[in-house]
């Protein structure tokens, strides 16, 4: 089969390859049910202050590969339904923000400094479709540079890379993710370190449990999915918990914009704004190609950059436009460059994508890295079918974006006032059902509380949860490279540090993780130093 032809079987598989609706020569496939239904509970979730996509991604997977089950038709259903979760929640972000001066993330702090103060002149639905146009053009372009990307990225390092360079690869990786994510990469060391212990608990290729203590439960490993639930979700769950109960006495008086005005958005104000969209889109691919960055410093670079190209009248912070294009377009490009190391590589870069590797994981049929890329001439690569499939529905979801997502954004301005100490409560019942359901034992239900209090205590000491998850997750490919390479080298004890490339992939992690607790530490001495400067009398 030619590249045509896996392309081609790809969109049959997504778009007519699992029928959900037949109506004459219409057909109405299941993985595009699940992008449309994934879309519009991830808007509305993103749109609800306290909950976001992986919120909802970890809730539903264990419900959806329930409801499937573990064949390959089930593969691109749930994949389906998490991808719409992931463009729909970028998206619903915004109305928050916009309308009430309450961000549900991080990143959507930036497009409020410019969205409420538009909301308060009136122009609240001009604001929500500034964002939903940014937004959607971010995030198509972003998906574009995926498509390219990801299958050059990952022929190349199948065609040039062997198995010592392929291990040398993942802890480099590793140790970028330590490094950048947190206030401390020594910490973010800390929790890889923890989650490749954990990921060793009755494990491994020999016939004997590791780690065990004489347990059966811990005999018999510990199920991923309440692993990875248990320290993102819960675990953040409990910590947000805790903030409502210190914040309980407080009651803030906030202005609510009840009709949110003028929603047109006129060709020209387009064109104005597509100079700030296209530098912050190429702002946000880039920092979403890297893992473990996240949306939020592509939101703070991408209004940066667009504060200081801005010429207009009004200043940013006072209701530009051009800030909240800034912002959305830079965070949703994100979206789709974070899969470029998590299908080319196996590398997860963010907690969605964490996921949908696990989603393929469990499901089974699809293993992201650099094998799903191989084009076979004399026989079908099935993988590679599932991953034009894939892009597929990431265009469905593009398009459900671009029609229906300003429409559906400013119907959402009643249903986002519930409260975070009535929605996390139910959010966490919810994850504790789903979570029995897929696994049909309550052992499943005490390692997920266990592993939400370890990630509860984490965060209350500052150590990020990201690199442990991403840690646990590349353990077992970790491993088993290692092993194989060891294994082809004659058990040669300094396997990785022969050649040229692995050793400087060894020699670039060293490298990332000291420089960047150098570069901190003499941030916060100069911080100290201009404090003690401006105290002096």
């Amino acid at each position: 089969m030619g590249v045509l032809d896996y392309i081609l079987a790809g969109i049959m598989e997504a778009l007519v390859g699992n029928p959900a609706l037949t109506l004459g020569p219409l057909v109405l496939s299941w993985p595009v049910l699940m992008v449309a239904a994934g879309f519009f509970t991830g808007v509305l979730i993103g749109a609800t202050p306290g909950l976001s996509g992986p919120f909802v991604m970890a809730l539903s997977l264990p419900i959806l590969i329930s409801s499937f089950g573990y064949t390959p038709e089930a593969l691109l259903p749930v994949l389906g339904f998490l991808v719409g979760v992931m463009k729909g929640a970028t998206l619903g972000g915004a109305v928050p923000a916009i309308l009430f001066n309450t961000p549900g993330t991080p990143d959507a702090v930036m497009t409020a400094l410019d969205g409420y103060p538009m909301a308060q002149k009136g122009q609240g639905g001009k604001a929500l479709r500034v964002a939903q146009f940014a937004s959607v053009t971010g995030d198509t372009f972003s998906d574009i540079v995926l498509f390219v990307c990801a299958p050059f990225l990952a022929l190349s390092i199948e065609a040039f890379l062997g198995l010592p360079e392929k291990a040398a690869l993942m802890i480099l990786s590793l140790s970028f993710v330590a490094a950048v994510v947190g206030g401390d990469p020594f910490k973010g060391l800390l929790a890889a370190c923890l989650g490749l212990f954990i990921a060793s608990i009755a494990t491994g290729t020999n016939t004997y449990p590791r780690l065990s203590l004489g347990s059966d439960v811990l005999a018999a490993g510990l199920p991923t999915i309440a692993v990875v639930i248990g320290l993102l979700v819960v675990g953040e769950i409990f910590a947000a918990l805790e903030d409502i109960w210190h914040a309980a006495r407080r009651n803030l008086d906030r202005i609510e914009i009840t009709d949110p005005g003028d929603a047109t958005l006129s060709m020209a104000e387009r064109r104005r704004l597509m100079p700030f969209i296209g530098t912050s889109m190429a702002i946000g691919t880039v920092v979403g190609a890297l893992p473990g960055i996240g949306t939020t410093l592509a939101a703070a670079l991408g209004y940066t950059a667009g504060r200081k190209m801005h010429r207009g009248d009004t200043p940013f912070g006072k209701g530009a436009p051009e800030g909240i294009a800034a912002t959305e377009a830079a965070n949703s490009a994100v979206s789709g460059a974070n899969l470029i190391p998590a299908l080319s590589l196996g590398i997860p870069g963010n907690v969605a994508a964490v996921f949908i590797i696990l989603a393929a994981d469990t499901i089974g049929g699809f293993n992201p890295g650099p094998s799903v890329f191989r084009f076979t001439p004399d026989e079908v690569n099935p993988e590679l079918v599932m991953a034009f499939g894939l892009f597929t529905l990431m265009v469905v979801g593009n398009l459900l974006n671009w029609c229906f997502g300003a429409s559906f954004m400013r119907l959402l301005g009643s249903l986002i006032r519930i409260p975070k100490s009535v929605i996390l409560p139910v959010v966490l019942l919810l994850t504790i059902v789903s979570t029995y359901v897929q696994g049909g034992a309550m052992t499943d239900v005490y390692i997920l509380l266990a592993l939400g209090v370890l990630g509860y205590l984490l965060r209350k000491g500052g150590i990020p949860v990201l690199p442990l998850v991403i840690a646990y997750i590349l353990a077992e490919p970790l491993e088993t490279t290692i092993r194989t390479a060891f294994e082809g080298s004659g058990a040669d004890p300094w396997f990785l540090f022969r050649g040229v490339v692995s050793p400087l992939f060894l020699t670039l992690a060293a490298l990332i993780v000291l420089s960047s607790g150098w570069l901190r530490r003499d941030a916060r001495a100069g911080t100290k130093l201009k404090t003690s400067k401006g105290d002096a009398p």
